[in-house]
């Protein structure tokens, strides 16, 4: 290493030192650079500072120097510097090694180690409820990237998180089916593994639980799950999927973000089926208790799920088996379409809404269409 190279990294290694110091022990460089802390570990990673990088580290010696000038004293930096300019070359290799330990200890976990770390916390029957959690949340962050995602079982993740459902605590379950989700949103490998592992059916179970978050969440994962796979979809007809979604969406008092999620799965489902044509229809797809319970929807005094209640009628009306005059005469699709055009025209006026409602208007007119084309063929 050059003396130039050499001395730029002591002068590193003097301003991140001088920073640290200044700084007080809860924002020393050696213990406050890592949002990760583990059961077994936690009395020796502190919390990060307000002040720190976002990600918790420092992603490179450019961005370690910034973080150490913009904390330090110039004047006792200028000192440093000169002192530096004399040091011999056997006190240079000296400090040298000691920047490399200090660098080691610096130096951020990957993903895979970190994931390591929180399946560890997961599988240890002594972690705490606190850790437990944070092992959850801290997967959650890590199976967004797709690689992570397939990852995950071979480190042993999926089956930890998947035992995590069975808690007694309701904030881990809703976490634990939020890692599911996330894994394996538009990733058939993991919706394969999950579906292999048998869980989509108590994913269903959730969905009916009494805690907001947790239901929303479970709901959320069985849409991930079953999203574009066949074998998926299979199994949660024959666990009376369909049905569910039913019970969802013709409870009015059921959180609306739980409604919106079952009426983008069944909108979601629809299309999958017009896009595979070849497949038999379920049979729920005609039943018209449930149809009705879509149809209501466009009453509801919330545009956006409106919105997503006729993309869904979209896509039911397009499909075989359904019948025009169970929309026209058991659901009354003609009388809600016209309720909605006139409930459209009155919000035009919002001129903060306008651009919205206009679209909304012409996905009305879409439908409509197709509901007439309908009642012409039968």
């Amino acid at each position: 290493m050059d003396r130039t190279l050499c001395l730029s990294l002591l002068f590193l290694f003097t301003a991140a030192a001088a920073a640290a110091e200044g700084a007080g022990d809860k924002n020393n460089l050696t213990s406050g650079g890592f949002l990760w802390s583990t059961a077994a570990e936690e009395s020796d990673l502190a919390p990060p500072p307000e002040d720190s990088d976002s990600d918790g580290g420092f992603s490179s010696l450019d961005s370690m120097l910034q973080w150490a000038i913009s904390h330090s004293n110039p004047e006792k930096l200028k000192e440093s510097a000169e002192a530096q300019q004399r040091l011999s070359p056997s006190e240079i290799q000296k400090r040298q090694l000691e920047i490399k330990e200090i660098m080691e200890k610096l130096k951020m976990p990957s993903d895979a180690e970190l994931m390591k770390i929180a399946i560890s916390d997961l599988n240890n029957v002594s972690t705490s409820l606190e850790d437990r959690l944070r092992a959850l949340q801290e997967l959650l962050e890590l199976v967004e990237p797709i690689d992570n995602a397939n990852d995950l079982n071979k480190l042993g993740g999926l089956s930890a998180v998947t035992r995590e459902l069975n808690h007694s605590d309701t904030d881990i379950r809703t976490v634990a089916a939020w890692v599911l989700g996330k894994a394996s949103q538009n990733n058939p490998i993991v919706q394969q593994q999950i579906l292999e592992l048998g869980v989509l059916s108590r994913l269903m179970t959730m969905a009916k639980s009494n805690s907001i978050e947790e239901a929303n969440k479970a709901l959320y994962a069985v849409s991930a799950v079953i999203r574009n796979n066949v074998a998926s979809q299979e199994l949660f007809y024959a666990e009376a999927g369909g049905w569910m979604l039913q019970d969802i969406l013709s409870n009015a008092s059921i959180d609306i973000r739980l409604r919106r999620k079952a009426i983008l799965l069944l909108a979601d489902l629809a299309e999958y089926q017009l896009e595979n044509r070849n497949r038999d229809e379920p049979p729920f797809f005609n039943d018209q208790d449930l149809l009705k319970s879509v149809v209501d929807l466009t009453a509801s005094t919330d545009l956006d799920l409106q919105e997503k209640a006729l993309v869904a009628i979209k896509s039911l009306l397009q499909l075989r088996t359904t019948e025009a005059r169970v929309f026209r005469d058991f659901c009354a699709l003609g009388d809600a379409l016209n309720r909605m055009r006139q409930l459209l025209h009155e919000l035009m006026a919002d001129e903060y809404q306008r651009d919205y409602v206009m679209d909304v208007e012409s996905l009305r007119l879409e439908v409509e269409l197709i509901f007439h084309r309908k009642l012409v063929k039968q």
